[in-house]
This record gives C-alpha cells, structure tokens and sequence, in this order.
C-alpha cells in the first residue's frame, strides 16, 4: 500500500508541474504546450505498465491491455486531464493516476483479463477552453457530433482542429465509438465538497449524479430618475428580482433531498447609481438527485414569476440547459460496496452535485463512480487537495471491480 501511495503521489506531483500558472494552481488547458506536456508522460506510464496506446480524433489517449475473448467489450477505467483556469492538483488527475495504477496491479500480478482493460484520458471535461465541458466523453458517445466539434472555437477564435494539429495529434481518427466496444466505465473522482471529510469515511460509492437545470430570467420594469420619481410610481426591476433570489433558497430546502438553487449570476441595466433599474437579467440553477424534485422547483419557480408580473413588471424565463439524474448501475455499485466491506475499507452512499464524464457514458454503458475526500471541500483553486491513502483504497476497490468485471485471471 505504501509504494501504491508513493506512486500516486510522484504521479500526481509530475502532472501538477504541467501548469501555464506556476505557483498559482493548475491551468492545463485542451491542446495547450501544458496538454502535451501531461500527454506524453500519461503514454509513456501506460506504455511502461504494458498498454498498447491510441488517441482518437478528439485527442482522448486511451491504454489497453487486451484480452483473451476475441472483440469482446472493454471495461474503462479513468478521467479527465484538462483543468480550469488557476484550479488544482486533483481534480480529474487523480482519476486518470487511479486508472493507471489498476493497470500497474494487473501487470504486477501478471492478470490475463477475458474482457480488454481500458485506461482512459479525457480531454476538456471542465470546457475551459471550448465551453460546454464534458467533450471527451460526448465525442466518444456520438453527443458531439463531428460538425459540431469542428465548428468549435477558443475566445481567440481557434478552432477545436487547429489547436489539435498545433500540439502534433490527429483530428482525423474517428471520434465516436460504437458502444458495443465498452462492457463498462469506473470513475473515481474527488468529492469536491465536504461530506466525506465531515463525516471522517474515505469512500463515497456514488449512487446518482444529479441532474441540473438552468433558467435565465429577465425582468423588465421602468427606468426613471432616482430623485424625482415617487416610491408608489415605480417599476423596479431590481427590487423585483431581490425579492423573487431571495426567496429561491427556502424552495430548494422545502423540496428537501439535497436540492439546492443557485443564483451565480446577475446583471443590471442601465447600471447607473442615479438611475431606477430598468431591466435585470439573472440564472438560476436547479439540482437534485430526483427529477421529481426539480419538476416541482420548476413548478414553484414559474408560480413566483407569475405572482411578480405585475405593476408594470414582464417577467420572462428561458431554460437554457436541462440533464436528467443519473443513477449508477446497481449491480456495480453493490459489487463496489461488498469490495469495500471485504477490504474493510469505510464507505457510505453519497450523490453528485457536479456532473462528470460518468454522466455522459451512462447512457451507453454500466457506470460505476467512487468519490474520495477533499480537504476542507474545496476544489477548483490551488488548496483542492486529497489524500494519497485514499485514492489508494479507491485503486484497490478499482482493481477488484476490474478483475470481477474483466473476468481477469
């Protein structure tokens, strides 16, 4: 265990220095000098651990250690490289170094599987540079289709194949996979919040990612003087959306289940300290494990908007973004929590806020998600950090899934 530590440690250090921000966290942008640069050392571990190598037309790297039944599926293990602008260590990283580290054990223990090993790589899950997010994992599922992928373009105006050329890969190769080629995926991933840690249990068995909503909602009032323009005359439509955000927080919590609601995002016009404002313009963003809580998040959302229009107030509201719950396959998540049990390794049931490439493939295969503690809840900055320890009883939980899972002997 404690070498299995000191190499997911070396891994995760060496990856860390692949950054456009030395010194202020982790920026490793899609087909940046720093992508290349954390590429080449993930080929050259799954080369050293006895995997033949490939990258397809989005750039996803993908190790294999095949198996005896000929053309039979592959189980998938790993994560995303990419991260957001001065992020951590850990996020996405620390999956793909899990997924390399299974690899290791089955070499070590010279394990033949039936059914191919995959180790996988994926690019822009975070959509730092693209926008969007999850790219790898909707490429492979034919979500993202070739057109759309092409059309794509940095805020410099790049486009998804020139930054691709630029760094030496091939957007040529096919990108979309026929799903009869994975038999599962297993992702493990850090918590991101701070459940695990609270509650002092090194395993999170994920049950369901969440599924989320997102609204932008304009009011529309009256401008006017700031001076001369009675109280009882006015349309205020930032009085207006105050009043409707501060009353979001008690639907999420009256619906209960872990929904939460979020205003992130709020924009004011004209914007002038002697002006009433005229217009505002804001999101909100609906989660929840169930999609009968959202639907009744919605519901109430839309009863609010409606008591709100009036007195010379249009309220309006567009949906701009809408993904069901994603439950995880039950049967790899009972095998993942006996595993636990026999490694006597603590583990209890938790759901994802955040969504990850996990989300995507459950649409086309058996997904099995582990999350593991983050110090202080914190991610996407330069404190995200988690223990060695526990991505190492994550690998071991991992390997045993695999070798259950790839009939391996």
């Amino acid at each position: 265990m404690e070498t299995l530590q000191l190499r997911i440690e070396e891994h995760i250090n060496k990856l860390s220095q692949f950054t456009a921000t030395p010194g202020k966290g982790t920026t490793r942008l899609t087909y940046s000098k720093e992508d290349r640069q954390a590429r080449d050392y993930i080929i050259d571990k799954m080369k050293e651990y006895g995997l033949a190598v490939h990258e397809d037309g989005l750039g996803n790297i993908f190790g294999k250690l095949e198996g005896t039944l000929k053309g039979a599926p592959s189980v998938l293990i790993g994560s995303h490289f990419d991260s957001v602008p001065n992020g951590g260590s850990y996020d996405g990283p620390a999956g793909v170094v899990a997924g390399l580290e299974v690899a290791a054990l089955f070499a070590e223990k010279q394990l033949t599987p039936k059914y191919p090993l995959e180790i996988i790589a994926l690019i822009e899950e975070e959509g730092a540079r693209f926008g969007g997010g999850l790219m790898g994992s909707r490429g492979i599922t034919g979500l993202l289709s070739e057109d759309d992928f092409k059309n794509l373009k940095d805020k410099d105006g790049i486009s998804t194949e020139e930054a691709m050329v630029k760094i030496g890969l091939d957007p040529s190769f096919p990108k979309k996979r026929d799903p009869k080629t994975i038999k599962a995926f297993l992702e493990m991933h850090i918590e991101q919040g701070p459940i695990l840690e609270e509650k002092n249990i090194p395993i999170g068995v994920v049950e369901a990612i969440v599924g989320l909503t997102q609204f932008e909602i304009t009011v529309e009032g009256q401008a006017g003087h700031a001076g001369t323009t009675p109280m009882d005359r006015r349309a205020d439509a930032l009085v207006t959306a105050a009043k409707m955000i501060a009353q979001f927080p008690g639907l999420a919590i009256e619906e209960g289940e872990g929904t939460v609601i979020t205003t992130g995002k709020l924009n004011v016009f004209p914007n002038g300290a002697n002006v009433i404002p005229k217009n505002t313009v804001f999101t909100v963003d609906i989660r929840s494990g169930k999609e009968e809580h959202i639907q009744n998040v919605i519901r109430k959302l839309n009863e609010l908007i409606e008591s709100y229009s009036t007195n010379g107030i249009k309220i309006t509201a567009e949906q701009q973004l809408f993904m069901q719950p994603k439950a995880m396959n039950q049967e790899i998540v009972a095998l993942m929590k006996q595993i636990s049990s026999e490694l006597e390794t603590p583990y209890c049931s938790i759901n994802s806020g955040a969504g990850h490439d996990a989300m995507v493939f459950s649409d086309v295969t058996d997904v099995g998600m582990l999350f593991i503690p983050s110090k202080d809840g914190l991610s996407h900055c330069p404190e995200e950090w988690s223990d060695s320890k526990h991505i190492a009883n994550a690998v071991q939980i991992f390997f045993e899934t695999a070798k259950k899972l790839t009939e391996a002997l």
